[in-house]
């Protein structure tokens, strides 16, 4: 098992019944002794960007559902760090947040790439010690990010990728059924 640390993937073990993070995959921004933050990467939110935010009508991005708390922020993670100052690099080419009205900005440019993007309303937080517990019940199986699994995989296949990624055992768990007893 990989420490849990900024650029870990945490997947969620395929037995996991939480609704919160059935079959989820957590992209960890942040991990230290006050505790943990990240963004589910796998679930898609009911609104695009321009229904949340007015001023980008004609853009309908894609959102993600980030996690349970905070419903009312939007976050995201991107691949502009030229084009959105104060990004945090969580992993090699991988950055979180930084200026949010340059990111509308650049949303409206023609050289804009949607691809190399994403927003999260919410995000997915642990407190102190609590993300080390979850792994220590095997809650979590924990792998390194690809950039791929963030921007370039079809948010419904990212799960199975991520298992996939473990390689092993873990390949066949990709295809088990959400309820093995319906099998």
């Amino acid at each position: 098992m990989i420490e849990p640390a900024p650029g870990i993937l945490l997947i969620a073990d395929p037995f996991l019944k939480d609704p919160n993070f059935l079959r989820t995959v957590v992209f960890l921004c942040e991990h230290d002794k006050e505790g943990s933050f990240g963004f589910v990467l796998n679930r898609q939110y009911q609104n695009t960007l321009d229904e949340l935010i007015p001023e980008l009508e004609g853009h309908p991005l894609p959102v993600y559902y980030g996690g349970p708390v905070q419903l009312d922020s939007i976050h995201f993670l991107h691949r502009y760090p030229e084009d959105i100052p104060g990004g945090q690099e969580v992993m090699k080419g991988v950055y979180w947040g930084g200026n949010f009205d340059a990111a509308v900005e650049l949303i409206k440019m023609p050289h804009f790439n949607p691809d190399k993007i994403r927003f999260y309303i919410g995000y997915s937080g642990w407190s102190e010690g609590q993300l080390n517990e979850e792994l220590t019940e095997k809650t979590w199986l924990t792998v390194k990010a690809e950039r791929r699994l963030i921007f370039d995989t079809d948010y419904t296949e990212v799960w199975k990728e991520s298992i996939k990624h473990l390689g092993g055992d873990y390949e066949i768990m990709a295809n088990f059924p959400i309820d093995p007893q319906l099998n």
